[in-house]
């Protein structure tokens, strides 16, 4: 996987007020943990995050970081966007936290999940394409994960599901999600709507995955591209 370039500065401004006047200045507040280092407070250019996100939207994205404190490097490493935090009026990025990996040590790590095609069963008076995940949770070396999962709905009739055991994952990735769970499906939006010799099969039960929002002060959270977490040791 590609490691994108992304400069951090050590960060002092700490209260309420402070941090207001960091980001009419042009930066975005955040945290960098993990490792066997300690946490630092950062901060980083809005425009230089912005224009990444805008590249890469929908990827999954390693960042190869340097630390700077007064121009100075003080640290490089591998980091992933563990959360990103939203100001609920603007919708702006208000707050970034990073996690430090390895590069040698398995990680799960939130994908997501790309349709491709146009479903048949979508041609269909009534069919709807629904989706009951819009992420997989892998487990992986950092340098295997996938910048998206691809699903081709192309042949997906009518009451017709692909789930997590039909996916393609790649090769050193694996998943600890239900096999069965519905990763999208054709159904029709109402009962009414659907043809009369295909109102009797009931249509698939989707499993949808919602996070739990977060109590930040600096404002509303919003799930990251990717969270990462240390992965459970093989047995």
């Amino acid at each position: 996987m590609e490691q994108i370039k992304l400069e951090l500065q050590l960060r002092n401004e700490a209260g309420s007020g402070e941090v207001k006047v960091l980001r009419r200045a042009g930066f975005i507040p955040g945290v960098i943990y993990g490792g066997d280092v300690k946490p630092l407070s950062v901060k980083l250019m809005r425009k230089d995050f912005d224009r990444i996100m805008r590249h890469h939207q929908g990827e999954s994205i390693l960042f190869q970081v340097n630390i700077l404190d007064n121009g100075k490097k003080i640290e490089d490493c591998i980091a992933l966007t563990k959360a990103t935090y939203f100001n609920p009026v603007s919708d702006f990025v208000d707050h970034i936290d990073f996690q430090r990996i390895s590069m040698d040590k398995e990680i799960s790590f939130r994908v997501a999940i790309v349709t491709k095609g146009e479903a048949i069963g979508l041609k269909k008076m009534g069919a709807t394409l629904e989706h009951g995940l819009r992420e997989l949770e892998v487990i992986c070396l950092p340098k295997n994960i996938p910048q998206h999962i691809e699903v081709d709905v192309t042949n997906l009739d009518t009451h017709h599901a692909i789930h997590v055991s039909d996916l393609a994952l790649g090769e050193g990735v694996r998943t600890k999600m239900d096999p069965g769970a519905v990763v999208v499906a054709v159904v029709y939006s109402t009962r009414e709507e659907a043809p009369a010799a295909e109102a009797e099969p009931a249509s698939p039960t989707l499993e949808v995955i919602k996070e739990k929002p977060k109590d930040e002060a600096a404002g509303a959270a919003k799930p990251a591209a990717g969270a990462a977490k240390p992965a459970a040791p093989k047995k």
